[in-house]
């Protein structure tokens, strides 16, 4: 019979019409969702078309013409009134998101980005710093020790004068002020005046790398100011009322992070999860925790949000229903604590959209009302875009919304329709059912599927934005979620108990740290164990954005759209959903099995990281390192490879040891799996005595790696073929070459066309390398020892016949060339010009380049 009944009222709602039924009840419950909609419409227009305020006054008027003609004919249509209202706000929320992000970036005449142009310039500059300065320290990056300079402070400045030939002139903004080396006696709310170099923040120059010009951009910052040392900085005097709210919130965060860490030390790996976990500050996360969580899909528990600010909400609503309090009273102390919280911890999207959730939760006790899930969502939207409307594209910020989104709408019609399938499987009698084992089992049944069913809806929300920042999938992340749920609940709930208890009861504190610690190693520890396994994550690469809209398409169709004939509507979800699963599988398809010949050189200042993608998908990575870069290898390369779809590097080839090529290989290795690594007999002697050779041979045995020696030609299953040139027996023991005339040379052949790789080779080695190869002639050069007309013989080019040459070179090193160059040559790619370069061929021998950077 209640199956009967079921297929009645799914007859009933595909002839009555299910979606305006939805349509209904979303305008009776939850009308701010128009205008949410509205306000991110309008921001997205605006961005992508950045058209003038007069346009949408004019858009608004005419709007506002039709909302009243409309108006005047439904007048006597109550029923229509509120889908009038609804449509309206939507409209002009489209307006007011396009004029707030225009006034977002709207800036003062004497805006600091008004006096930099594109060249830097030498500047002193007088302001209020807004931020404490943060020391960044490279912990996790193996080569910090060999660079050359301290650890960088920075923070930021909000900007009240600036020195100009006839004295100091008013000027506004702010800019993020970096120190080369460690600042400990500057706070926020100190004035100060700062002699120092003024530049533009530099776009992106890598695909995948993550774009810092354009982050800060989206929080007004668009001037950089670079000061040598603290000598440079003059502390003028200082804010009373800043410098007071600023060392109470500075306070509040150390008591916080005493009460709840005070008694591990700084090296303690779960001290870093517990300070993520519970207060949202992860900068000490090691690199291996944060890089488990990331593969599976557990990302979202370290950052705080609804889950943290519930548990947190639901354990002061505790200790205050144990006092004995009315709920006004527990509403009225929850409020007061949230606000606390967000005194102490980072002002990150999801945190304040979880905490505008609290705040009308706890408002809906005085109104005896209670709240809308979706309506309140749609506040917190509207909120936080009217603010910093900016966030909207941020990764963090559409994360987020989108996957509270997705339990919202999803998550009771996904737990029904599975405990319907659940249920139907497994049958039980009566006499079974009414036996205790099986009610327990039943209960824990439940709670099981419930939270299945929220992480599976919250995954479904976030796959697709995951997927177009991230380029992966994560299938099991909801599985994942249901494992370590209880664990991470209970790390929640006694961390803040603890928190909390530190300053009432300490001994009782003390008691919870204990039970907090073992469970965030347990945490530690299964959390890696799952991230153990090939298949827990799938990396795909970049997608275009069509694809991703697509699939959220078919997430909206398929859930809420109801055909007269349940058939049509399967095949059209069947055929959505087979468009985006083919796409996908076709694009890892391509990537991973190719035809033809992709060189990527790498922009990495003074350094050199060169990934060579074989005709049948093999990798060779040949070096990856910076002289002035710092971590090239989780900031530069990983992403590349992200980007580009790949997870394995099946050979590195390293072709000397000094650290502008090798720096980066270690956390290349923590990142992606590695075939092997091989370099030849000169860095093997090195290896015999403490330096850069010896480090990177026992970094890379502790990841299960070790360095081979290096043959003359590559084993490759392709009919490509790499072979090293240079060095050979005779010359690699002659004691007058140096290092760099030892390192090696690589030649790519393939479909008749060559590419030399010439790694730092001075004078002595390119006149060498001729008489050995007086017939070599190449397509392409990556041009020896970053360009350096010091070190490189012209005839050496000219005598290699290249129409294409490569030089992977800093910005300095590429002006001091462009200044000596003279004369014709063959068509020259500079990185610090035009950032990441790629070179096709073609299994037709077809040879095409292609440059991230777009020159003006």
């Amino acid at each position: 019979m209640d199956d009967i009944r079921r297929k009645l009222e799914l007859i009933d709602k595909q002839l009555t019409g299910g979606f305006a039924d939805s349509h209904k009840q979303i305008i009776s419950t939850a009308p701010l969702l128009f205008a949410a909609v509205g306000l991110i419409a309008g921001i997205t227009l605006q961005n992508k078309f950045d058209l003038a305020v007069w346009f949408w006054l004019a858009y608004i008027g005419a709007c506002a013409a039709v909302t009243i003609i409309l108006y005047v004919v439904y007048r006597n249509k109550e029923e229509q009134l509120p889908s009038l209202l609804a449509y309206t706000a939507l409209v002009g929320f489209v307006c007011l998101g396009a004029i707030r992000l225009t006034t977002c970036y709207q800036a003062e005449p004497n805006d600091i980005r008004n006096l930099v142009a594109d060249e830097r310039k030498l500047a002193t500059i007088r302001g209020v710093i807004i931020t404490e300065p943060y020391i960044k320290k490279n912990r996790d990056w193996e080569f910090a020790r060999f660079s050359h300079s301290d650890p960088a402070s920075s923070f930021y400045l909000k900007l009240c004068e600036v020195e100009t030939v006839t004295g100091w002139a008013k000027a506004s903004g702010t800019v993020r002020v970096q120190v080369d080396e460690k600042v400990l006696d500057l706070k926020a709310g100190n004035y100060i005046q700062a002699y120092c170099w003024l530049d533009r923040f530099k776009k992106a120059t890598n695909p995948g790398q993550f774009d810092i010009a354009e982050y800060l951009a989206s929080k007004n910052v668009f001037i950089a100011a670079s000061v040598k040392s603290r000598d440079g900085i003059e502390l003028l005097g200082s804010n009373s009322d800043k410098n007071l709210f600023t060392k109470i919130k500075g306070e509040m965060r150390e008591s916080a992070m005493q009460a709840l860490s005070g008694d591990l030390s700084i090296e303690e790996r779960n001290r870093g999860l517990l300070e993520a976990l519970l207060l949202g500050y992860r900068g000490n996360i090691d690199s291996s925790t944060y890089l488990a969580f990331q593969k599976t899909g557990l990302l979202h528990f370290i950052s705080l949000s609804g889950l943290h600010l519930g548990i947190l909400a639901g354990v002061i609503w505790w200790l205050c229903k144990t006092a004995e309090l009315l709920k006004r009273g527990r509403a009225i102390i929850c409020t007061i604590a949230i606000c606390v919280f967000l005194l102490i911890v980072p002002p990150r999207a999801p945190t304040l959209r979880a905490a505008i959730i609290v705040f009308v939760f706890c408002v809906s006790f005085f109104f005896r009302r209670g709240p809308n899930s979706l309506n309140t969502l749609s506040l917190a939207a509207i909120i936080l875009l009217l603010i910093r409307p900016t966030g909207l594209f941020e990764a963090g910020w559409q994360l987020s919304f989108a996957c509270v989104l997705g339990i919202l709408l999803f998550c009771k019609r996904n737990y029904f329709f599975l405990h319907e399938k659940i249920t139907g499987i497994l049958s039980f009698n009566e006499a079974a059912k009414n036996k205790p084992f099986f009610q327990t089992a039943s209960k824990l049944g439940v709670y099981l599927l419930q939270l299945f069913s929220t992480g599976l809806t919250a995954w479904l929300g976030g796959a697709g934005i995951l997927l177009y920042h991230f380029y992966t999938i994560i299938p099991l992340a909801s599985l994942w979620t249901v494992i370590v749920f209880p664990v991470v609940a209970g790390i929640l709930t006694f961390g803040y108990l603890k928190i909390t208890l530190s300053f009432l009861l300490p001994s009782a504190a003390i008691v919870l740290g204990v039970i907090v610690n073992f469970l965030s190693d347990l945490l530690i520890w299964l959390v890696k164990l799952l991230a153990h396994p090939d298949f827990s994550q799938i990396l795909i690469g970049h997608v275009p954005v069509a694809i991703i809209i697509l699939y959220y398409c078919f997430i909206l169709f398929a859930f809420f759209v109801h055909l007269r004939r349940p058939m049509i509507k399967k095949i059209i979800c069947t055929a959505m959903i087979l468009v985006v699963i083919v796409f996908l599988g076709a694009t890892k398809w391509q990537r991973t099995h190719r035809d033809n010949l992709i060189m990527t050189c790498l922009d990495v200042g003074h350094g050199q990281a060169i990934l060579a993608q074989m005709p049948g998908g093999e990798n060779i990575l040949f070096d990856a390192g910076s002289m002035y870069g710092s971590d090239i290898g989780r900031r530069i390369v990983a992403p590349f490879l992200a980007y580009s779809g790949i997870n394995r590097i099946d050979s590195i080839i390293i072709s000397h040891n000094d650290v502008d090529h090798i720096n980066g290989i270690p956390e290349i290795a923590e990142c992606c799996e590695v075939g092997g690594v091989y370099a030849n007999d000169a860095f093997f002697s090195q290896m015999e005595q403490w330096g850069t050779a010896k480090f990177l041979k026992e970094s890379l045995s502790k990841k299960g790696l070790e360095v081979q020696r290096l043959g003359k030609e590559l084993n490759l299953n392709s009919n490509a073929k790499v072979k090293i040139i240079w060095p050979n027996e005779q010359t690699s023991v002659i004691d007058e070459f140096s290092d760099n005339n030892k390192s090696v040379v690589s030649l790519i052949e393939f479909a008749d066309k060559k590419i030399l790789l010439c790694s730092d080779i001075e004078k002595l080695a390119q006149a060498e390398l001729l008489r050995l190869n007086p017939n070599l002639k190449v397509d392409v050069i990556v041009v020896p020892h970053h360009g350096s007309i010091k070190t490189t013989e012209q005839y050496f080019i000219e005598n290699l016949g290249a129409d294409i040459l490569i030089c992977s070179c800093g910005w300095r090193d590429y002006q001091r060339q462009q200044a000596t160059t003279t004369g014709n040559k063959p068509k020259s790619f500079y990185t610090a010009k035009d950032g990441a370069l790629t070179i096709y061929t073609g299994k037709d021998g077809t040879v095409k380049t292609a440059v991230f950077v777009k020159q003006k």
